[in-house]
């Protein structure tokens, strides 16, 4: 089962994504998860330390990885085919929730060359994952629209597209929507967040209406899950709060529907 997680900044996908993952693993199932946002902190969410998690390397600044993968003889030539089975087994950090994440990073390319090879590798790992192997993978996708363009997520079962009801947070919801279409992915879905009140979720449902996809689950507003985050506790296992025992209805539909074998 492959599920991108995309939408405006500040929705709560990482959230989600963590909150998911961490169900998953709890369930005895292979988990992965992919922080493929410029900003990451999905390791975070899935119960690492800060100390921990600033020693990740990611994927974008591993250059020795990048040079192994991706170098030849010649100058401003890269390789285009080579095999990415070692990457999860040799990259991937182990979380106190059981997930193995990998974190792609951020392609600097000012100062440092081409970044033609970093972005190669992690298309290439990021197609590797989604096609081949058979976990489940979760992808944490980068705030806003600009992954759908390097075509990351079009190889996944589902892209759930998180959304509030803010007229930016829908706005974005709604371009992600348009973009993804075109591309192949055999499902998209909304997932309403931070729902309060039947107002709210309306103003979502007429949205989702208007792009002609279906919304998946309503997450309600938390009070825990935004005090949480301010002293830095994972929420995951928290299966006591409202947001949390709506994200695991959400975990049971898609595996009920998507999760073979």
């Amino acid at each position: 089962m492959k599920i991108a997680i995309a939408g405006k900044g500040g929705v709560g996908k990482t959230f989600i994504a963590g909150t998911l993952a961490c169900m998953y693993a709890a369930k005895g199932l292979k988990t992965i998860a992919i922080d493929a946002d410029t900003s990451p902190n999905l390791a975070l969410m899935l119960g690492m330390s800060p100390e921990d998690t600033s020693r990740i390397l990611p994927i974008a600044e591993n250059q020795n990885l990048i040079d192994e993968k991706t170098k030849t003889d010649f100058p401003g030539v890269f390789k285009l085919s080579y095999t990415v089975d070692d990457i999860v087994s040799s990259q991937a950090v182990s979380t106190p929730c059981g997930v193995k994440l990998l974190v792609m990073g951020m392609i600097r390319a000012m100062g440092t060359g081409c970044a033609c090879p970093a972005h190669n590798l992690i298309r290439t790992l990021m197609s590797h994952l989604i096609v081949e192997r058979n976990e489940v993978l979760i992808m944490d996708m980068e705030a806003g629209v600009e992954h759908l363009g390097r075509g990351t997520a079009k190889n996944v079962d589902i892209l759930l597209i998180i959304t509030d009801a803010h007229q930016a947070s829908l706005l974005t919801a709604g371009r992600i929507t348009d973009l993804a279409k075109p591309s192949g992915i055999p499902n998209i879905a909304y997932v309403a967040n931070r729902v309060t009140s039947p107002e709210v979720e309306n103003r979502i449902r007429e949205s989702a209406r208007q792009h002609n996809v279906s919304i998946l689950a309503h997450i309600p507003y938390d009070q825990d899950i935004l005090t949480s985050g301010m002293i830095g506790k994972s929420v995951t296992t928290e299966i006591e709060y409202k947001a949390v025992a709506a994200v695991r209805t959400l975990a049971e539909i898609l595996e009920q529907n998507f999760l073979s074998g």
